[in-house]
């Protein structure tokens, strides 16, 4: 499969606009799987409760998850991208997964950040993972994590456990140690991620958020496939079998997963 991030700075409550930057970027799109940051058409530091409102939308029937399944029909790629979801009273840190099939799926964000813990709702739909397929039809299983949730290794063994080939990272990195941290979660757990950052700067008040930029492709075995830059907008594409995750020995004794001993550890 080929399959990547896309790396921009959204423009802070410029839902349009951000989709237009990103529709520019995906037109000649030749991917499988594309991966876009967290919070792509609304930006992330958020003056205030009601600068989230205005952009939170529903999840399929926003503006954001309508132009996906638009890109992904004129495409044939699957994307995975971050959003403010809207459900009821609820403001979520989303990111959805559409389809080229016009089928959809969400996952909220479980690890909620910085101010985000005021903002919004924490994730209520624990780590569940879906079946996807590239354009030539072999199927492959996608996990789901934002941003944060790369701190907790718990997110990322429990997609594993569950069964994920690949796992799609949306992000809005400001803390330096994740573009290091992921190789590892991909080694322990001998899976493929993909990592979707932004770069810029958003300001509230006195205080600046700086992003890091930096989308990686990381492999089972802890290679980074694909780095981006620190600072420049990137379509970043690798192939690979997503299969390959499949096969967790370490040697012929010892298996990834397999020699878990999950009655010895601490579980609360």
């Amino acid at each position: 499969m080929k399959a990547g991030y896309l790396q921009f700075a959204p423009r802070y409550l410029q839902p349009e606009a951000n989709r237009e930057t990103v529709a520019e970027l995906v037109t000649d799109l030749d991917a499988d799987l594309l991966v876009l940051p967290e919070l792509f058409p609304s930006g992330y530091y958020f003056k205030s409760q009601s600068d989230l409102e205005q952009v939170a939308e529903p999840i399929p029937e926003g503006e954001t998850t309508q132009a996906l399944l638009q890109w992904a029909s004129d495409t044939g790629t699957t994307f995975v991208a971050g959003l403010a979801e809207r459900e009821g009273g609820a403001i979520f840190n989303s990111a959805v997964l559409v389809r080229p099939n016009q089928t959809t799926e969400t996952y909220r964000k479980v690890h909620l950040f910085y101010e985000e813990t005021e903002r919004f709702d924490p994730g209520d739909l624990g780590f569940p993972v879906f079946e996807a397929s590239t354009r030539s039809g072999q199927t492959y299983r996608l996990g789901i994590m934002v941003c944060f949730d790369w701190y907790f290794p718990e997110a990322a063994r429990s997609l594993a456990l569950n069964g994920a080939d690949v796992i799609a990272h949306p992000s809005n990195l400001v803390l330096p140690h994740c573009p290091d941290a992921m190789p590892v979660r991909a080694r322990e757990n001998h899976l493929y991620s993909i990592t979707a950052n932004r770069f810029g700067t958003e300001t509230k008040g006195d205080e600046e958020l700086t992003f890091i930029g930096m989308s990686e492709i990381c492999g089972p075995t802890g290679e980074i496939l694909r780095r981006a830059s620190r600072d420049e907008v990137e379509i970043g594409i690798e192939s690979f079998d997503p299969h390959d995750a499949r096969e967790r020995h370490i040697n012929r004794f010892n298996d990834t997963l397999g020699d878990r001993r999950p009655e010895t550890y601490v579980t609360q």
